[in-house]
């Protein structure tokens, strides 16, 4: 949305502390296409190594800075009083994730303050530690996000899985890679663990998570490909009878926050199959719009379907 249509909008900034917040705003607000005539404000809920040169950005760029130290402080009223004091045009807020972003999302802001974008910053280096200890965190920070950023990203590390871990949670989310100098980078270059030129793309219970997001991303490259791979079946009544959608439970933060993951497959057999069991589907695939989708999407037209016994681990997993 253009800033326009918004009294002032606020762009809310967060990561987990030395994530790149302070690097990538003060790195923003210097660009010529963020200037603005009016004062932009900009509220930090943790200091951390790096830090803004409050003078020059005041004097530079009209951005004046205020902290606010304590959860407890940030408030409606506390950014009321801000408001009041500097009549900002916009609000730039490097938010603590240990503060809970949802509730920062669900409060009552001032009057004309409007969120207009939500980034995620991520250390791509300390990410695996984020996964295995502040899990339901970084699920709270990325769930609503517009943008995720990968910095001091190395092409050593599982970049990919990465993605797939906040792409499960929020599709629609931009994932951006930056390596160490922040250049971005593109990182999935025959990164594909199949071959989509073979007759049958056959889709390894390990990799269903890889195919179903990549398919998300880059519907073209699948039209008129045969895939094959085991789902459980699923059946709706959103769908006509000769539909059904084989899919798979995917864990996107912990065994109690899990969500089925399938698309919409049209087979003569549906009505037949139990629903629940497990299949092995071989079918061809094609873009159209479907009233379930809201939009267009892959519809996936059966070509053989078999039992077959359910995968070694059920669940799919995103890291």
């Amino acid at each position: 949305m253009a800033r326009e249509d918004f009294e002032k909008p606020v762009y809310l900034i967060t990561g987990f502390l030395e994530s790149g917040k302070t690097t990538f705003l003060d790195g923003t607000i210097r660009q010529n296409y963020f200037q603005i005539p009016e004062t932009t404000l900009l509220i930090l809920c943790e200091e951390g190594e790096e830090e803004y040169d409050e003078k020059e950005l005041k004097k530079r760029y009209r951005t004046v800075v205020e902290v606010i130290e304590e959860p407890e402080d940030f408030t409606t009223e506390s950014l009321e009083y801000l408001d009041r004091k500097h009549h900002p045009e916009r609000i730039l807020v490097e938010f603590n994730p240990l503060w809970s972003v949802e509730k920062f999302l669900n409060m009552q802001l001032p009057a004309d303050w409007t969120i207009v974008q939500h980034i995620v910053t991520v250390d791509a280096s300390c990410f695996q530690v984020y996964m295995n200890n502040l899990k339901s965190l970084f699920v709270e920070m990325v769930r609503k996000a517009d943008m995720v950023i990968f910095n001091r990203c190395r092409k050593e590390l599982p970049l990919a899985s990465f993605r797939r871990s906040v792409k499960v949670v929020n599709p629609a989310a931009e994932i951006i890679f930056e390596n160490e100098n922040h250049e971005v980078e593109d990182i999935f270059e025959d990164s594909l663990p199949y071959n989509l030129e073979d007759d049958i793309v056959d889709i390894m219970e390990e990799d269903y998570g890889i195919w179903y997001v990549d398919m998300m991303d880059n519907p073209e490259d699948y039209e008129g490909k045969t895939v094959r791979y085991k789902g459980r079946v699923l059946k709706s009544e959103d769908l006509s009878a000769d539909f059904f959608v084989p899919g798979r439970m995917a864990m996107t933060c912990c065994a109690d926050d899990t969500q089925f993951l399938g698309y919409v497959c049209k087979s003569k057999e549906a009505p037949r199959l139990e629903m629940g069991s497990w299949v092995e589907v071989t079918a061809e695939i094609h873009r159209e719009y479907l009233d379930v989708y809201h939009d267009e999407g892959p519809v996936l037209y059966a070509k053989e379907i078999r039992a077959c016994e359910a995968p070694a681990d059920e669940m799919v997993y995103f890291n």
